[in-house]
């Protein structure tokens, strides 16, 4: 693989769909003097929920996103949207949000180019096989058509791999990827025709406080009086909640993608496939594949640029796994941040101490798939009704009673 990568962004030409915030795609809204509720962060997760709450008839919704929507970590995202986990809430987010996201172009107006190809799982570990006949057999049970493979099974559904080594593999066809900016832009549109403020350009730089109770944020435009707040700001969701006094234990962890020249020939229904011991994962992306792989060298930090030190790395999980890609080029990429958790499962409650400071952040990697499901969860725990999956053990608080269950299907 020539593993020379093209400086800045990817170019908007040819069918490379660019991962871009949505600049210019929702207007500049005037900052309200107040709010019943204001989210900060205008990512997936921020939207999904700005949408939930104004359609179920919450009055004076303001979203806050200091730059452009889905300029965090959303519109840097591989696309992937799964249901294979290995905890039951896990499994119950993904699935609920594959649901929203195979009918969203009829519901939100909005194709997002989901191709629903498959997500195959590349084992050459016992422990993991047997880890993963336990998790396909979980899915199973609720709902999820997932099943193992023989290796020359998971050849023929993805023939640029090489079996050597392999012992087995886990297949759901329901998987798949689609276009993140197509369902930041969805979600945004009907979050504005609910009645929903997006304010972009809007930075928050302090939460105020009477005694335990919230009063308003402070931000870069001004102020604004609410007596709630829910963070949704990804990576940076640590100092927001600082801002009153709350740990959310939430460190930036650099996750870096790459995208292949043209490839003629290039089956489109080649599954979103991982090499599970290496992490190495490449999915179809316009005339090209999309590869990325987990860099164990990497330091926690808001480090947003590209950086070359992980590509030998690369090159030889490809040699290895992936052999018919050695002699492909590539063609640009880019950097973005994973909201890693201890146990690398998401953070979802709201505060004990300070009324009303609600959250939903730490997806380790698998936020952007969730984000559909999650924002109907925050919506009834904002309303105090029963939400559609229960998230209890997703709590901060988690930490403090030593009881957590690491997610285990985490690249």
């Amino acid at each position: 693989m020539c593993l020379s990568v093209p400086s800045g962004e990817p170019q908007d030409g040819g069918d490379h769909p660019p991962r871009r915030p949505l600049r210019g795609t929702v207007p500049h809204t005037e900052l309200p003097a107040s709010a019943s509720v204001v989210i900060i962060g205008g990512g997936v997760m921020g939207l999904s929920t700005a949408y939930h709450l104004a359609q179920a008839g919450v009055r004076d919704v303001v979203l806050l996103e200091r730059s452009e929507l889905g300029s965090g970590s959303t519109c840097k995202a591989a696309g992937g949207v799964r249901a294979q986990f290995s905890d039951a809430v896990n499994i119950e987010l993904g699935l609920r949000s594959l649901e929203t996201f195979e009918t969203f172009g009829e519901t939100f107006g909005q194709e997002i180019d989901l191709h629903q190809v498959g997500y195959l799982f590349l084992l050459d570990r016992p422990e993991d096989v047997d880890a993963f006949e336990a998790n396909v057999a979980l899915q199973n049970e609720l709902g999820v058509p997932s099943r193992m493979l023989e290796p020359a099974e998971a050849k023929r559904l993805s023939p640029l791999i090489g079996t050597d080594g392999l012992l087995a593999a886990a297949y759901s066809p329901r998987d798949g990827h689609c276009t993140p900016e197509s369902v930041v832009l969805g979600y945004a549109g009907a979050a504005r025709r609910a009645g929903a403020r997006l304010v972009r350009d809007c930075e928050v730089t302090g939460i105020t406080r009477d005694g335990s109770r919230i009063t308003g944020v402070q931000t870069t435009r001004g102020p604004v009086a609410t007596d709630a707040v829910i963070c949704t700001a990804g990576a940076w969701s640590r100092e927001c909640a600082a801002m009153v006094d709350v740990d959310l234990p939430v460190l930036p962890l650099r996750r870096q993608i790459v995208l292949t020249e043209p490839m003629p020939g290039l089956d489109p229904r080649t599954p979103f496939t991982i090499d599970f011991s290496t992490s190495l994962y490449f999915h179809g992306e316009g005339p090209g594949l999309l590869l990325g792989m987990s860099d164990p060298d990497e330091t926690p930090g808001f480090k947003l640029g590209r950086s070359d030190s992980w590509l030998p790395r690369l090159g030889e999980a490809v040699e290895r796994r992936a052999p018919a890609l050695g002699a492909v080029g590539l063609a640009g990429g880019w950097a973005g941040l994973y909201e890693m958790t201890p146990d690398h499962n998401a953070l979802i409650g709201e505060a004990r101490d300070v009324s009303r400071f609600l959250y939903a952040t730490g997806f380790s990697g698998h936020g952007f798939l969730m984000g559909p499901a999650v924002g109907e969860v925050m919506r009834d725990l904002f309303l105090g009704t029963p939400p559609p999956v229960d998230v209890t053990g997703l709590d901060a608080h988690r930490f403090d009673r030593s009881d957590t269950r690491p997610e285990l299907n985490v690249v």
